[in-house]
């Protein structure tokens, strides 16, 4: 097993008023050459962005965009013609494929959002762009793990164009799960949204992250009540 512990406070930060982002990995002026990406995990910043405010129309294209609110709500528009809400408890995807524009503003005239936006690199290039997204249970979560987000077309969640796995889990004070790596050769980035855990003998506190490598399974136990995110990838 290969570990790699990427703390809170260790992450790039960017204030740009309207906007307060940290990146776990090096994303727009923050740039650490130890932190591009996590096999094909590049992207994980962690948002905060002002009532009203928000991105305005940008392009993408090749790039699997997970978009996962913690608070509050984002309204989103794009160029294939999809618009709505995104609230705390959904989960949005996005293959930007061959190329598409999009928006995305803080729903909310008072209150500011809290967001994770998570890229992938695609498994195909220049597929047709595609937009989804979803309502999970949270209770459904509690001492379980649950997966989100998955190269399985199925109902049960969202579909992405690459053999990677988004799952997240509540686990209560004193309970302990086993993580069972689902494609032969995959890592898993954890990173732990509240809470504190010990994670494969590793204690992460409120937004630390490790990634782990060269392991069929991992195993999660809540120090205190926590709420965790698992990012299973290719590595290469």
């Amino acid at each position: 097993m290969t570990t790699t512990i990427h703390k809170a406070d260790s992450r790039g930060y960017a204030d740009h008023g309207w906007l307060k982002a940290r990146h776990s990995f090096s994303f727009a002026n923050y740039y650490n050459p130890k932190r591009i990406r996590f096999g094909l995990l590049r992207v994980l910043n962690d948002d905060i962005i002002e009532a009203g405010m928000g991105f305005g129309t940008h392009p993408h294209d090749n790039m699997e965009i997970v978009t996962i609110p913690l608070r509050g709500e984002i309204a989103h528009k794009d160029s294939t013609g999809n618009h709505g809400v995104i609230r705390a408890g959904d989960i949005q995807i996005m293959s930007a494929g061959s190329g598409l524009t999009h928006s995305e503003f803080n729903n909310s005239d008072k209150n500011d959002l809290n967001l994770l936006q998570i890229w992938v690199f695609p498994k195909e290039k220049d597929i047709a762009p595609r937009y989804d997204q979803k309502t999970f249970d949270s209770l459904e979560r509690i001492n379980q793990i649950v997966t989100l987000v998955s190269p399985d077309r199925s109902e049960n969640t969202l579909w992405i164009n690459q053999n990677a796995f988004f799952s997240m889990t509540d686990l209560r004070k004193d309970n302990s799960v086993e993580y069972k790596i689902i494609q032969k050769g995959n890592g898993v980035y954890v990173f732990l949204i509240e809470g504190e855990a010990n994670v494969s003998g590793n204690i992460l506190i409120k937004r630390d992250a490790i990634g782990i490598e060269d392991t069929d399974s991992i195993e999660l136990t809540a120090i205190n009540d926590s709420k965790i995110l698992i990012i299973e990838v290719p590595m290469r």
